[in-house]
Protein backbone atom coordinates (compact mmCIF):
# COMPACT_ATOMS: atom_id res chain seq x y z
CA UNK A 1 0.00 0.00 0.00
CA UNK A 2 2.91 2.31 1.24
CA UNK A 3 4.77 1.61 -2.63
CA UNK A 4 1.45 2.11 -4.04
CA UNK A 5 1.08 5.30 -2.94
CA UNK A 6 5.17 6.80 -3.48
CA UNK A 7 3.97 5.55 -6.71
CA UNK A 8 0.76 7.90 -7.14
CA UNK A 9 3.25 10.86 -5.16
CA UNK A 10 5.73 10.87 -7.94
CA UNK A 11 3.42 10.46 -11.36
CA UNK A 12 1.46 13.36 -9.61
CA UNK A 13 4.92 15.69 -9.35
CA UNK A 14 6.35 14.63 -12.25
CA UNK A 15 3.92 14.60 -14.76
CA UNK A 16 0.71 16.69 -13.59
CA UNK A 17 -0.56 17.69 -16.72
CA UNK A 18 -1.70 14.41 -17.48
CA UNK A 19 -2.06 12.61 -13.75
CA UNK A 20 -5.47 13.27 -14.35
CA UNK A 21 -5.64 10.78 -17.67
CA UNK A 22 -4.09 8.69 -16.12
CA UNK A 23 -7.11 8.13 -12.91
CA UNK A 24 -9.64 8.24 -15.69
CA UNK A 25 -8.46 5.61 -17.76
CA UNK A 26 -7.07 3.62 -14.67
CA UNK A 27 -4.17 2.88 -16.24
CA UNK A 28 -1.78 0.96 -13.78
CA UNK A 29 1.01 2.47 -11.98
CA UNK A 30 4.23 1.26 -11.66
CA UNK A 31 6.59 2.06 -14.59
CA UNK A 32 9.85 3.86 -12.61
CA UNK A 33 12.11 3.02 -15.69
CA UNK A 34 12.99 0.19 -17.42
CA UNK A 35 15.79 -2.16 -17.98
CA UNK A 36 16.83 -4.48 -21.16
CA UNK A 37 19.60 -6.61 -21.59
CA UNK A 38 20.41 -6.28 -25.59
CA UNK A 39 23.44 -8.35 -26.11
CA UNK A 40 24.98 -10.57 -23.56
CA UNK A 41 28.74 -10.44 -25.26
CA UNK A 42 29.13 -7.48 -28.02
CA UNK A 43 33.32 -9.40 -27.58
CA UNK A 44 34.67 -5.89 -26.24
CA UNK A 45 34.03 -3.55 -23.64
CA UNK A 46 32.63 -0.66 -24.46
CA UNK A 47 34.88 1.46 -23.04
CA UNK A 48 34.52 4.66 -25.54
CA UNK A 49 30.99 5.49 -27.23
CA UNK A 50 29.69 7.66 -30.03
CA UNK A 51 26.25 7.68 -31.61
CA UNK A 52 26.48 8.59 -35.67
CA UNK A 53 23.98 10.08 -37.09
CA UNK A 54 22.56 7.07 -39.20
CA UNK A 55 21.81 5.43 -35.40
CA UNK A 56 24.44 3.10 -35.62
CA UNK A 57 26.83 3.38 -32.13
CA UNK A 58 30.62 3.08 -32.90
CA UNK A 59 32.44 1.70 -29.58
CA UNK A 60 35.98 0.52 -28.80
CA UNK A 61 38.20 0.27 -26.34
CA UNK A 62 42.23 -0.80 -26.22
CA UNK A 63 44.22 -3.09 -28.57
CA UNK A 64 47.23 -3.71 -25.74
CA UNK A 65 45.44 -6.44 -23.30
CA UNK A 66 45.39 -9.40 -25.23
CA UNK A 67 42.50 -11.01 -27.73
CA UNK A 68 38.73 -9.80 -27.55
CA UNK A 69 36.02 -12.34 -27.46
CA UNK A 70 35.21 -10.55 -31.19
CA UNK A 71 37.03 -12.00 -33.93
CA UNK A 72 38.32 -9.87 -37.04
CA UNK A 73 36.83 -11.26 -41.01
CA UNK A 74 38.81 -14.59 -42.05
CA UNK A 75 42.09 -13.54 -42.65
CA UNK A 76 42.25 -10.26 -41.38
CA UNK A 77 44.60 -9.28 -38.36
CA UNK A 78 46.25 -6.48 -36.98
CA UNK A 79 49.84 -6.87 -37.16
CA UNK A 80 51.56 -4.04 -34.50
CA UNK A 81 55.39 -4.80 -33.46
CA UNK A 82 54.82 -2.29 -30.66
CA UNK A 83 51.80 -3.29 -29.26
CA UNK A 84 52.74 -4.48 -25.64
CA UNK A 85 50.21 -7.42 -25.73
CA UNK A 86 50.13 -9.17 -28.76
CA UNK A 87 52.06 -7.73 -32.08
CA UNK A 88 49.42 -9.92 -34.56
CA UNK A 89 45.97 -10.07 -33.46
CA UNK A 90 43.12 -10.96 -35.29
CA UNK A 91 40.35 -10.31 -33.13
CA UNK A 92 38.82 -6.59 -32.81
CA UNK A 93 38.98 -3.67 -30.26
CA UNK A 94 36.00 -1.65 -32.19
CA UNK A 95 32.87 -2.29 -33.51
CA UNK A 96 29.72 -0.76 -34.94
CA UNK A 97 26.78 -1.74 -33.24
CA UNK A 98 23.12 -0.79 -35.27
CA UNK A 99 20.09 0.14 -33.12
CA UNK A 100 17.62 -1.33 -35.61
CA UNK A 101 18.75 -4.50 -35.86
CA UNK A 102 20.46 -4.91 -32.40
CA UNK A 103 23.24 -6.52 -33.87
CA UNK A 104 27.02 -5.16 -35.03
CA UNK A 105 29.93 -5.87 -36.60
CA UNK A 106 33.56 -5.40 -36.42
CA UNK A 107 36.27 -2.97 -37.43
CA UNK A 108 39.66 -2.63 -37.00
CA UNK A 109 41.70 -0.17 -35.33
CA UNK A 110 45.84 -0.35 -35.72
CA UNK A 111 47.05 1.30 -32.82
CA UNK A 112 46.06 1.83 -29.11
CA UNK A 113 43.11 3.54 -28.53
CA UNK A 114 42.88 3.71 -24.85
CA UNK A 115 41.86 6.63 -22.98
CA UNK A 116 41.05 8.94 -26.04
CA UNK A 117 38.69 11.42 -27.05
CA UNK A 118 36.72 12.49 -29.88
CA UNK A 119 34.23 14.70 -31.47
CA UNK A 120 31.73 14.42 -34.89
CA UNK A 121 32.46 17.24 -37.63
CA UNK A 122 29.95 18.82 -38.62
CA UNK A 123 29.91 16.36 -41.90
CA UNK A 124 28.96 14.02 -39.41
CA UNK A 125 32.74 11.87 -39.77
CA UNK A 126 33.80 11.38 -36.39
CA UNK A 127 37.75 12.31 -35.71
CA UNK A 128 39.30 10.76 -32.49
CA UNK A 129 42.31 11.59 -31.13
CA UNK A 130 45.24 9.89 -29.35
CA UNK A 131 45.33 7.12 -27.42
CA UNK A 132 48.22 5.01 -25.67
CA UNK A 133 51.64 4.09 -26.69
CA UNK A 134 51.71 4.21 -30.52
CA UNK A 135 48.45 6.00 -30.54
CA UNK A 136 48.75 8.93 -28.69
CA UNK A 137 50.12 11.38 -31.60
CA UNK A 138 47.43 9.27 -34.49
CA UNK A 139 43.87 10.48 -35.17
CA UNK A 140 41.65 8.40 -36.51
CA UNK A 141 38.83 9.21 -38.78
CA UNK A 142 35.50 6.81 -39.18
CA UNK A 143 32.49 8.20 -42.01
CA UNK A 144 29.04 6.69 -41.20
CA UNK A 145 28.14 3.81 -42.80
CA UNK A 146 27.15 0.48 -42.57
CA UNK A 147 28.68 -1.51 -45.77
CA UNK A 148 31.16 -3.90 -44.64
CA UNK A 149 34.10 -2.02 -46.77
CA UNK A 150 34.25 0.96 -44.40
CA UNK A 151 36.21 0.73 -41.42
CA UNK A 152 38.45 3.71 -39.93
CA UNK A 153 41.00 5.24 -41.79
CA UNK A 154 44.26 6.20 -39.71
CA UNK A 155 46.24 9.08 -39.84
CA UNK A 156 49.55 8.11 -38.11
CA UNK A 157 51.47 11.36 -36.05
CA UNK A 158 49.18 13.82 -36.95
CA UNK A 159 48.76 15.42 -33.63
CA UNK A 160 51.72 17.68 -32.33
CA UNK A 161 51.94 15.98 -28.58
CA UNK A 162 50.71 12.59 -26.81
CA UNK A 163 47.11 12.74 -26.26
CA UNK A 164 46.52 10.24 -23.29
CA UNK A 165 43.11 11.61 -21.34
CA UNK A 166 42.75 14.51 -23.14
CA UNK A 167 39.05 16.54 -24.07
CA UNK A 168 38.08 17.67 -27.09
CA UNK A 169 35.30 19.96 -27.94
CA UNK A 170 33.52 20.89 -31.22
CA UNK A 171 34.24 24.78 -31.71
CA UNK A 172 31.65 27.60 -33.93
CA UNK A 173 33.71 27.67 -36.87
CA UNK A 174 34.10 23.27 -37.03
CA UNK A 175 37.09 23.01 -36.06
CA UNK A 176 37.96 20.68 -33.05
CA UNK A 177 39.99 22.09 -30.05
CA UNK A 178 42.28 19.50 -28.02
CA UNK A 179 42.71 20.02 -24.51
CA UNK A 180 45.25 18.31 -22.14
CA UNK A 181 46.15 14.85 -21.33
CA UNK A 182 48.79 13.56 -18.97
CA UNK A 183 51.66 16.01 -18.56
CA UNK A 184 50.62 17.62 -21.74
CA UNK A 185 49.68 21.48 -20.39
CA UNK A 186 48.62 22.47 -23.75
CA UNK A 187 46.19 22.82 -26.64
CA UNK A 188 45.73 22.08 -30.37
CA UNK A 189 43.10 21.89 -33.11
CA UNK A 190 41.84 19.63 -35.94
CA UNK A 191 42.39 20.49 -38.36
CA UNK A 192 45.72 21.64 -37.47
CA UNK A 193 46.80 25.75 -39.08
CA UNK A 194 49.27 25.08 -41.24
CA UNK A 195 51.35 27.93 -40.47
CA UNK A 196 51.70 26.86 -37.13
CA UNK A 197 51.37 23.18 -35.56
CA UNK A 198 53.34 24.00 -32.11
CA UNK A 199 50.90 23.24 -29.03
CA UNK A 200 49.98 26.29 -26.99
CA UNK A 201 50.56 26.29 -23.40
CA UNK A 202 47.64 26.41 -20.98
CA UNK A 203 48.94 27.38 -18.04
CA UNK A 204 45.87 26.33 -16.02
CA UNK A 205 46.78 22.87 -16.57
CA UNK A 206 49.69 23.05 -15.35
CA UNK A 207 48.43 24.73 -12.04
CA UNK A 208 45.49 22.33 -11.33
CA UNK A 209 48.55 19.37 -11.64
CA UNK A 210 48.62 17.54 -8.57
CA UNK A 211 52.48 15.84 -7.95
CA UNK A 212 51.49 12.72 -9.87
CA UNK A 213 50.14 14.55 -12.62
CA UNK A 214 46.46 13.12 -11.80
CA UNK A 215 43.25 14.85 -11.14
CA UNK A 216 43.35 17.09 -14.04
CA UNK A 217 42.81 14.46 -16.72
CA UNK A 218 40.06 14.47 -18.66
CA UNK A 219 39.37 18.32 -18.06
CA UNK A 220 35.73 18.74 -18.33
CA UNK A 221 35.06 21.25 -21.78
CA UNK A 222 31.94 23.56 -22.23
CA UNK A 223 31.72 25.62 -25.29
CA UNK A 224 29.46 28.58 -23.73
CA UNK A 225 27.10 30.93 -25.65
CA UNK A 226 29.30 34.10 -25.73
CA UNK A 227 31.92 31.40 -27.83
CA UNK A 228 34.67 30.92 -25.16
CA UNK A 229 35.27 27.84 -22.89
CA UNK A 230 34.24 26.79 -19.76
CA UNK A 231 37.05 24.40 -18.69
CA UNK A 232 37.06 22.35 -15.17
CA UNK A 233 40.08 20.89 -14.06
CA UNK A 234 40.93 19.50 -10.60
CA UNK A 235 38.72 21.54 -8.61
CA UNK A 236 39.30 24.97 -10.38
CA UNK A 237 37.33 26.60 -13.63
CA UNK A 238 38.32 29.05 -16.02
CA UNK A 239 36.59 31.24 -18.61
CA UNK A 240 39.03 30.81 -21.32
CA UNK A 241 39.16 32.66 -24.99
CA UNK A 242 40.99 30.18 -27.11
CA UNK A 243 41.55 32.61 -29.83
CA UNK A 244 43.41 34.98 -27.54
CA UNK A 245 45.12 32.11 -25.72
CA UNK A 246 43.95 33.97 -22.36
CA UNK A 247 42.03 33.48 -19.08
CA UNK A 248 39.31 35.74 -18.91
CA UNK A 249 38.08 34.84 -15.68
CA UNK A 250 39.08 32.50 -13.14
CA UNK A 251 35.04 31.18 -11.07
CA UNK A 252 35.82 30.11 -7.50
CA UNK A 253 37.17 27.08 -6.52
CA UNK A 254 34.29 24.83 -6.13
CA UNK A 255 33.63 24.07 -2.38
CA UNK A 256 34.99 21.00 -0.40
CA UNK A 257 38.43 20.95 -2.11
CA UNK A 258 37.95 17.51 -3.48
CA UNK A 259 38.75 16.74 -7.11
CA UNK A 260 36.65 16.11 -9.57
CA UNK A 261 38.63 14.95 -12.56
CA UNK A 262 40.31 11.26 -13.35
CA UNK A 263 41.30 9.74 -11.36
CA UNK A 264 38.77 10.90 -8.71
CA UNK A 265 36.10 11.15 -12.30
CA UNK A 266 32.82 12.65 -11.28
CA UNK A 267 30.98 14.10 -14.30
CA UNK A 268 29.69 17.29 -15.91
CA UNK A 269 27.26 19.08 -18.17
CA UNK A 270 26.09 22.01 -19.18
CA UNK A 271 22.73 21.96 -18.84
CA UNK A 272 19.73 23.28 -21.71
CA UNK A 273 20.09 26.82 -23.49
CA UNK A 274 16.90 28.25 -23.52
CA UNK A 275 17.02 30.38 -27.17
CA UNK A 276 13.20 31.69 -25.38
CA UNK A 277 14.25 33.60 -22.94
CA UNK A 278 15.50 37.23 -23.32
CA UNK A 279 18.93 36.10 -22.26
CA UNK A 280 20.54 33.22 -22.72
CA UNK A 281 21.92 31.80 -19.06
CA UNK A 282 24.25 28.51 -19.15
CA UNK A 283 24.86 26.76 -16.23
CA UNK A 284 27.32 24.27 -15.42
CA UNK A 285 26.68 21.39 -13.39
CA UNK A 286 29.20 18.87 -11.74
CA UNK A 287 29.00 16.02 -10.01
CA UNK A 288 30.14 13.16 -7.76
CA UNK A 289 33.54 11.88 -7.68
CA UNK A 290 36.33 10.76 -5.09
CA UNK A 291 38.00 12.79 -1.96
CA UNK A 292 41.09 13.57 -2.58
CA UNK A 293 43.96 10.93 -1.45
CA UNK A 294 41.65 8.22 -2.68
CA UNK A 295 43.78 6.65 -5.70
CA UNK A 296 46.44 6.34 -3.08
CA UNK A 297 44.52 4.46 -0.53
CA UNK A 298 43.21 2.52 -3.17
CA UNK A 299 46.74 1.34 -3.76
CA UNK A 300 46.88 0.36 -0.21
CA UNK A 301 43.35 -0.98 -0.37
CA UNK A 302 41.51 1.74 1.53
CA UNK A 303 38.67 2.38 -0.73
CA UNK A 304 37.05 5.84 0.74
CA UNK A 305 33.63 6.72 0.30
CA UNK A 306 32.71 8.33 -3.03
CA UNK A 307 31.26 12.42 -3.46
CA UNK A 308 27.77 12.94 -2.98
CA UNK A 309 27.61 16.29 -3.78
CA UNK A 310 26.51 18.19 -7.11
CA UNK A 311 27.64 21.81 -7.96
CA UNK A 312 25.93 23.91 -9.79
CA UNK A 313 27.64 27.46 -11.47
CA UNK A 314 25.57 30.18 -13.32
CA UNK A 315 28.77 31.14 -15.41
CA UNK A 316 26.80 33.48 -17.97
CA UNK A 317 26.31 35.50 -14.07
CA UNK A 318 28.35 38.45 -13.34
CA UNK A 319 30.02 37.00 -10.06
CA UNK A 320 28.96 33.51 -9.91
CA UNK A 321 29.07 31.12 -7.13
CA UNK A 322 28.56 27.68 -6.51
CA UNK A 323 25.44 26.14 -5.53
CA UNK A 324 26.10 23.03 -3.73
CA UNK A 325 23.46 19.75 -2.61
CA UNK A 326 23.37 16.03 -2.09
CA UNK A 327 22.63 13.55 -4.30
CA UNK A 328 20.65 10.70 -2.93
CA UNK A 329 23.96 8.11 -3.64
CA UNK A 330 27.59 8.91 -2.97
CA UNK A 331 29.16 7.87 -6.83
CA UNK A 332 32.41 8.56 -8.56
CA UNK A 333 32.49 7.21 -12.17
CA UNK A 334 29.07 7.86 -12.58
CA UNK A 335 28.12 8.99 -16.38
CA UNK A 336 25.79 12.16 -16.94
CA UNK A 337 23.34 12.11 -19.46
CA UNK A 338 21.14 15.14 -20.76
CA UNK A 339 17.78 13.61 -21.71
CA UNK A 340 15.12 15.38 -23.47
CA UNK A 341 12.66 16.19 -21.47
CA UNK A 342 15.04 18.59 -19.17
CA UNK A 343 15.83 15.63 -16.64
CA UNK A 344 19.57 14.67 -15.95
CA UNK A 345 20.07 10.55 -15.13
CA UNK A 346 22.92 10.09 -13.12
CA UNK A 347 24.18 6.31 -14.46
CA UNK A 348 27.12 3.68 -13.70
CA UNK A 349 29.81 4.01 -11.17
CA UNK A 350 30.65 2.87 -7.32
CA UNK A 351 30.62 4.07 -4.07
CA UNK A 352 33.51 3.32 -2.86
CA UNK A 353 37.48 4.15 -4.38
CA UNK A 354 38.39 5.75 -7.36
CA UNK A 355 38.62 5.74 -11.20
CA UNK A 356 41.55 2.78 -12.37
CA UNK A 357 42.27 -0.91 -11.75
CA UNK A 358 40.58 -2.40 -9.00
CA UNK A 359 40.48 0.62 -7.39
CA UNK A 360 36.62 0.86 -7.45
CA UNK A 361 34.29 -1.23 -4.56
CA UNK A 362 30.70 -1.08 -4.08
CA UNK A 363 28.41 -0.73 -7.51
CA UNK A 364 26.21 2.01 -7.79
CA UNK A 365 23.50 -0.22 -9.81
CA UNK A 366 20.56 2.30 -9.77
CA UNK A 367 20.31 5.24 -12.23
CA UNK A 368 19.50 8.84 -10.74
CA UNK A 369 17.02 11.23 -11.81
CA UNK A 370 17.45 14.52 -11.53
CA UNK A 371 15.69 17.45 -12.06
CA UNK A 372 17.11 20.96 -12.54
CA UNK A 373 13.48 23.25 -12.66
CA UNK A 374 12.52 21.18 -9.50
CA UNK A 375 13.52 23.75 -6.22
CA UNK A 376 16.74 22.54 -3.93
CA UNK A 377 15.31 20.58 -1.19
CA UNK A 378 12.38 19.52 -3.07
CA UNK A 379 12.22 15.63 -2.92
CA UNK A 380 10.98 15.12 -6.44
CA UNK A 381 14.34 17.09 -7.28
CA UNK A 382 16.49 13.78 -7.29
CA UNK A 383 14.60 10.34 -7.86
CA UNK A 384 15.92 6.50 -7.62
CA UNK A 385 15.27 4.84 -10.45
CA UNK A 386 15.31 0.73 -10.69
CA UNK A 387 18.61 -1.12 -10.19
CA UNK A 388 20.52 -2.82 -13.34
CA UNK A 389 21.39 -6.28 -13.07
CA UNK A 390 25.08 -5.48 -14.05
CA UNK A 391 27.89 -3.85 -12.43
CA UNK A 392 29.37 -1.01 -14.26
CA UNK A 393 32.54 0.33 -12.88
CA UNK A 394 35.77 1.47 -14.51
CA UNK A 395 35.51 1.82 -18.35
CA UNK A 396 32.06 1.76 -18.49
CA UNK A 397 29.83 4.32 -20.59
CA UNK A 398 26.32 5.72 -22.06
CA UNK A 399 25.02 7.48 -24.48
CA UNK A 400 21.56 8.79 -25.51
CA UNK A 401 20.00 7.27 -28.26
CA UNK A 402 17.30 8.57 -30.59
CA UNK A 403 14.51 6.90 -29.52
CA UNK A 404 15.45 8.10 -25.68
CA UNK A 405 16.53 5.51 -24.05
CA UNK A 406 19.88 5.47 -22.53
CA UNK A 407 22.11 2.62 -24.11
CA UNK A 408 24.79 1.29 -21.07
CA UNK A 409 28.07 -0.56 -22.17
CA UNK A 410 31.50 -1.65 -20.44
CA UNK A 411 32.85 -2.11 -17.28
CA UNK A 412 37.00 -3.70 -17.76
CA UNK A 413 38.07 -2.57 -14.00
CA UNK A 414 41.55 -4.78 -14.21
CA UNK A 415 43.95 -5.24 -16.79
CA UNK A 416 43.24 -7.01 -19.54
CA UNK A 417 39.96 -9.26 -20.20
CA UNK A 418 39.63 -11.45 -17.04
CA UNK A 419 36.20 -13.35 -16.93
CA UNK A 420 37.27 -15.41 -13.76
CA UNK A 421 38.93 -15.36 -10.57
CA UNK A 422 38.56 -11.22 -9.91
CA UNK A 423 35.99 -9.20 -8.03
CA UNK A 424 34.03 -7.79 -10.39
CA UNK A 425 34.92 -9.48 -14.09
CA UNK A 426 34.91 -7.37 -17.44
CA UNK A 427 31.77 -6.77 -19.15
CA UNK A 428 30.85 -7.32 -22.19
CA UNK A 429 27.09 -7.07 -22.67
CA UNK A 430 25.05 -4.37 -23.83
CA UNK A 431 21.95 -2.60 -21.95
CA UNK A 432 19.49 -0.07 -22.29
CA UNK A 433 17.61 1.58 -19.23
CA UNK A 434 14.05 3.23 -20.56
CA UNK A 435 13.82 6.56 -18.27
CA UNK A 436 9.96 6.73 -17.05
CA UNK A 437 8.97 8.98 -19.75
CA UNK A 438 9.24 5.89 -22.09
CA UNK A 439 6.10 4.15 -19.95
CA UNK A 440 3.48 2.85 -22.32
CA UNK A 441 0.73 4.81 -19.32
CA UNK A 442 1.99 8.32 -21.37
CA UNK A 443 1.44 7.09 -24.84
CA UNK A 444 -1.90 9.72 -25.15
CA UNK A 445 -0.15 12.77 -24.21
CA UNK A 446 3.12 11.63 -26.23
CA UNK A 447 3.76 13.76 -29.43
CA UNK A 448 4.66 11.96 -32.59
CA UNK A 449 6.41 13.94 -35.28
CA UNK A 450 4.78 13.21 -38.97
CA UNK A 451 6.50 15.96 -40.87
CA UNK A 452 9.10 19.21 -40.74
CA UNK A 453 10.05 21.55 -43.26
CA UNK A 454 13.47 20.45 -44.04
CA UNK A 455 16.59 17.90 -42.28
CA UNK A 456 18.65 21.43 -43.02
CA UNK A 457 18.19 23.40 -39.56
CA UNK A 458 19.67 26.90 -40.49
CA UNK A 459 20.76 29.61 -38.29
CA UNK A 460 17.55 31.91 -37.49
CA UNK A 461 16.25 30.37 -39.96
CA UNK A 462 12.05 29.10 -39.56
CA UNK A 463 10.76 25.72 -39.69
CA UNK A 464 7.67 23.94 -39.10
CA UNK A 465 6.71 20.54 -37.39
CA UNK A 466 3.39 18.82 -37.70
CA UNK A 467 3.24 16.38 -34.84
CA UNK A 468 0.00 14.34 -33.48
CA UNK A 469 -0.67 13.73 -29.91
CA UNK A 470 -4.29 12.18 -28.69
CA UNK A 471 -4.22 14.22 -25.67
CA UNK A 472 -3.53 17.26 -26.31
CA UNK A 473 -2.83 20.02 -23.33
CA UNK A 474 -1.64 23.22 -24.54
CA UNK A 475 0.43 25.35 -26.15
CA UNK A 476 2.46 26.23 -23.38
CA UNK A 477 3.49 22.48 -22.99
CA UNK A 478 4.87 22.04 -26.05
CA UNK A 479 8.76 22.46 -26.87
CA UNK A 480 11.35 21.82 -29.53
CA UNK A 481 15.16 20.69 -28.47
CA UNK A 482 18.07 19.30 -29.97
CA UNK A 483 20.47 17.59 -28.22
CA UNK A 484 23.92 17.00 -29.58
CA UNK A 485 25.25 13.10 -29.49
CA UNK A 486 28.36 12.95 -26.63
CA UNK A 487 31.44 11.00 -27.30
CA UNK A 488 30.97 9.38 -23.80
CA UNK A 489 34.40 8.12 -21.47
CA UNK A 490 35.79 8.04 -18.29
CA UNK A 491 32.22 9.54 -17.38
CA UNK A 492 32.06 12.55 -19.32
CA UNK A 493 30.29 13.29 -22.12
CA UNK A 494 32.26 15.07 -24.54
CA UNK A 495 30.32 17.76 -26.97
CA UNK A 496 26.80 16.87 -25.20
CA UNK A 497 24.71 19.89 -25.73
CA UNK A 498 20.99 20.94 -25.33
CA UNK A 499 19.38 23.51 -26.72
CA UNK A 500 15.85 24.78 -26.71
CA UNK A 501 14.86 26.02 -29.98
CA UNK A 502 12.49 29.60 -30.02
CA UNK A 503 8.97 28.49 -30.48
CA UNK A 504 7.23 31.18 -32.26
CA UNK A 505 3.70 29.35 -31.75
CA UNK A 506 1.73 26.26 -31.86
CA UNK A 507 -1.75 25.82 -34.27
CA UNK A 508 -3.88 22.85 -34.50
CA UNK A 509 -4.60 21.50 -38.13
CA UNK A 510 -7.15 18.77 -37.23
CA UNK A 511 -8.74 16.94 -34.07
CA UNK A 512 -5.08 15.51 -32.83
CA UNK A 513 -2.78 16.81 -35.37
CA UNK A 514 -0.66 20.42 -34.82
CA UNK A 515 1.94 22.18 -36.30
CA UNK A 516 5.27 24.27 -34.48
CA UNK A 517 6.71 26.66 -35.73
CA UNK A 518 10.29 27.14 -34.45
CA UNK A 519 13.43 29.20 -35.30
CA UNK A 520 16.83 27.82 -36.17
CA UNK A 521 19.87 28.29 -33.35
CA UNK A 522 20.83 32.23 -32.98
CA UNK A 523 24.62 31.60 -33.56
CA UNK A 524 26.80 29.04 -33.99
CA UNK A 525 28.12 29.49 -30.72
CA UNK A 526 24.74 28.22 -28.69
CA UNK A 527 24.46 25.54 -31.44
CA UNK A 528 27.84 24.64 -33.42
CA UNK A 529 27.47 23.26 -37.06
CA UNK A 530 26.93 19.49 -37.17
CA UNK A 531 24.22 16.78 -36.84
CA UNK A 532 21.57 16.91 -33.87
CA UNK A 533 18.84 15.23 -32.58
CA UNK A 534 15.83 16.91 -32.54
CA UNK A 535 12.48 16.19 -30.04
CA UNK A 536 8.97 17.56 -29.49
CA UNK A 537 8.57 17.39 -25.42
CA UNK A 538 4.77 17.91 -24.73
CA UNK A 539 3.14 17.58 -21.15
CA UNK A 540 6.89 16.48 -20.17
CA UNK A 541 7.10 13.72 -22.48
CA UNK A 542 9.44 13.50 -25.68
CA UNK A 543 9.03 12.53 -29.19
CA UNK A 544 10.98 10.20 -30.35
CA UNK A 545 14.08 12.11 -32.09
CA UNK A 546 14.66 13.07 -35.47
CA UNK A 547 18.06 13.57 -37.05
CA UNK A 548 18.70 17.24 -38.24
CA UNK A 549 21.92 19.16 -39.68
CA UNK A 550 22.37 22.17 -38.27
CA UNK A 551 24.32 24.77 -40.68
Amino acid sequence: MIATMILVLFVLATFPCYFQLLVESQTPLGYLGQWQLLQASIGISAMHMQLLHNDKVIMFDRTDFGPSNLPLPYGHCRVDPYDKALTTDCTAHSLLYDIATNSFRPLMVQTDTWCSSASVLPNGTLVQTGGFNDGERNIRMFTPCWDETCDWIEFPGYLSQRRWYATNQILPDGRVIVVGGRRQFNYEFYPKNQNNNSPIHLSFLQETSDPNDENNLYPFLHLLPDGNLFIFANTRSVLFDYNQNRVIKEFPPIPGNDPRNYPSSGSSILLPLDENKDYIEAEIMVCGGAPRSSFEGALQGNYMQALSTCGRLKVTDQNPTWVMEEMPLARVMGDMILLPNDEVVIINGVSLGTAGWEHGRGPVVTPVLFRPYENIGSPWRFSIMPPASRPRLYHSSAVLLKDGRVLVGGSNPHVFYNFTEVEYPTDLSLEAFSPPYLSPMVDQVRPNINYMTSAILGYRVFSYITFTVTRYTSASEVSVRIIAPSFTTHSFGMNQRMVVLKMVGVTQVNVDTYYATIVGPSTAQIAPPGYYMLFVVHAGIPSSGLWVQVQ
